[in-house]
């Protein structure tokens, strides 16, 4: 009787209605498993599609091997039983023009970023909300940064070669700086707003002027950050200029291209060039990732494979390196306002201040050092006559500026276009999705409990983040022929390493509570892990999801430009043709896809917080 009543009890309760994060995340996961199915069907994938790559895959590297590094010569010789290579050393200029390939790459992104990180300063003043003079240079500022960073940098390349008479590397820095000025703008915006006002407010009440405020209140605060911006995006910029090679921008990118490009003996090369941008990768990763634990005395917390060396380093050299603020609670307590104040009044020259002022100081001899090998024509860009205007509209030229149009095509074939490009997005997303479904779990600590296997899967994460994007993405559309069904494979391969790891870390940072309540109950391994984990962490998984596609999206339309399909394909085909008009319309297409994507990632995070 008793039983009963408690049943009855429990059903007249009224079930609290399902949460909006809750609706919005199940409407998340399950769109992008509808939509990304849709997209395997309309990009035609099929198991003799996947016969077909797998025969262009050993295609492919029976064309590339044996490697031919540089220094070294492949010579096949046809002999009954089959062609014999033979490899020869043929003395070090090749190694010297290589070394030089990869002087010109770091000179150009150097150079590039450095110009960013200056141009994003203004920028970033009138996008915060705490320095900006009024809406109107808010809502301006903002609009430069996303317009900056939906336009690739190849277009600015081509754009400005055409304005300027190919003027040397000039083209290319610039537009590495223009690109690079919508991440470090925004994220140079996110960190002033996040200042303490204290020291702005009392420049004010001392009657300091505007720009006094800006420069000795704002600047010192998000000065580390600005530091760590441009170093991060310094990374990025160099895994993106294998992309800058399609249009001839001297460096690694170009000579991969002329690899791919040169026949079976170019094929050879294209290992090894591969090899190399990696290793340079990586290499600047960890230099880039030090830098900034050095300048902001903090352990790095990235996700990219220098953080995480780096991160390694100070776990083994023991205490004597940076530490995080959460980690040192005693430190932080005696970093209060009054503590830093009188230490930067009276901060001694010792080891860390020598130290830290050497590295400013040897950063900037850097920068100067790349502007120096670099020598772009900057004096063109003061001369009326290093300038086309005259060519930006001019009725009597097919190749003008203005007006754009669409050429020969109409906009069914631009929305089509556009649709692959979505489609390549989808597609590659829920294939990343479903692979790391099963790589990040068993990468995080409270899933996995055997050392091994966590360690494998993590190790497979890292070191599909070491290798560029791009450089993914050309290797599979060589491997597997072009197509958005290679873009596909290659986003979805690529976007393993990322999406993984940030499943894994959102996994360990759930609350134990639930799961140790379910394991106490006597629930077993994989009933902790669906009834409390997993759903303790969807939120943060929509969020990586929608991260990703956004990515994708943007990373969707590179690829057309390397033979991928899609709105990038038709970019190329008016980039080769030097169709300036057609350029201008299918960028505004881009802009309009890349503003729409990234304003329903917003709101879908908002909504999942």
């Amino acid at each position: 009787m008793t039983a009963i009543a408690a049943e009855s009890r429990l059903l007249s309760v009224k079930r609290p209605r399902p949460r909006l994060a809750s609706v919005v995340s199940g409407g998340v996961i399950l769109a992008i498993i509808v939509l990304g199915v849709w997209s395997f069907i309309g990009l035609d994938y099929s198991f003799k599609s996947l016969e077909t790559t797998s025969g262009n895959i050993s295609r492919f590297i029976g064309l590339a091997t044996p490697m031919q590094w540089p220094g070294w010569e492949v010579t096949g010789t046809r002999t009954a039983a089959g062609t014999t290579f033979t490899t020869e050393w043929v003395g070090w200029e090749p190694v010297f023009e290589t070394l030089q390939s990869v002087a010109i790459t770091l000179a150009l992104v150097i150079a590039g970023t450095a110009l960013a990180a200056l141009l994003s300063i203004p920028v970033a003043y009138g996008a915060a909300r705490n320095t900006t003079p009024n809406g109107a240079v808010l809502a301006i500022s903002r609009g430069i940064g996303v317009v900056m960073r939906a336009i690739p940098d190849v277009v600015f390349v081509v754009f400005l070669a055409f304005l300027w008479f190919n003027s040397g590397t000039l083209p290319a820095i610039v537009a590495i700086g223009l690109h690079s000025i919508g991440m470090i703008s925004k994220m140079f915006a996110d960190a002033v707003e996040q200042i303490d006002e204290g020291p702005r407010l009392a420049i004010r009440a001392a009657g300091g002027s505007k720009a006094q405020e800006f420069w000795s209140g704002v600047v010192p605060q998000a000065l580390p950050a600005w530091i760590a911006i441009a170093l991060h995006r310094a990374d990025i910029n160099l895994r993106g200029t294998v992309i800058l090679g399609v249009v001839g921008v001297a460096g690694l990118g170009y000579d991969l291209d002329d690899a791919l490009h040169a026949g079976p003996a170019g094929m050879r090369r294209v290992i090894p060039i591969v090899l190399i941008i990696i290793a340079l990768c990586v290499v600047f990763e960890i230099i880039s990732s030090s830098i900034r634990a050095r300048l902001l005395d903090v352990r790095p917390t990235g996700k990219g494979i220098g953080d995480t060396v780096v991160r390694a380093m100070t776990r083994r050299s023991g205490a004597s390196g940076p530490k995080t603020a959460a980690q040192t609670p005693a430190q932080q307590a005696t970093r209060d306002r009054n503590a830093r104040i009188e230490a930067a009044l009276h901060r001694p020259w010792d080891r860390d201040r020598v130290a830290t002022t050497t590295w400013i100081w040897l950063g900037i001899a850097v920068v100067v050092a790349a502007f120096v090998y670099a020598q772009p024509d900057i004096l063109r860009l003061f001369t009326p006559e290093g300038w086309r205007w005259d060519q930006v509209s001019n009725p009597d030229l097919d190749r003008a500026v203005w007006p754009p149009n669409f050429g020969s095509r109409d906009w069914a074939d631009v929305l089509a276009a556009v649709l692959t490009t979505v489609q390549v997005a989808f597609a590659a997303t829920l294939m990343a999705a479903i692979i790391s479904a099963v790589v990040g779990p068993l990468s995080a600590r409270n899933v996995a409990a055997n050392g091994v296997v966590r360690n494998t899967f993590r190790g497979i994460a890292l070191f599909l983040r070491a290798i560029p994007d791009l450089v993914v993405a050309i290797l599979f559309i060589i491997a597997t022929g072009f197509g958005p069904q290679a873009g596909a494979l290659a986003l979805g391969i690529g976007g393993v390493g990322l999406l993984a790891k940030l499943i894994g870390d959102s996994m360990e940072e759930v609350p134990n509570g639930p799961e140790r309540a379910v394991a106490a109950a006597g629930g077993s391994r994989s009933q902790v892990f669906f009834s409390s984990t997993v759903p303790f962490s969807i939120p943060a998984l929509v969020g990586h999801l929608m991260y990703l596609l956004e990515q994708n999206v943007r990373s969707a339309t590179l690829l057309g430009i390397v033979g991928a399909g899609g709105i990038g394909f038709l970019l190329l085909n008016a980039l080769q043709g030097r169709h300036f008009d057609q350029v201008i319309a299918f960028v505004f297409v881009i802009i309009a896809l890349v503003v729409v994507v990234e304003t329903a990632s917003i709101l879908i995070r908002r909504a999942v917080r």
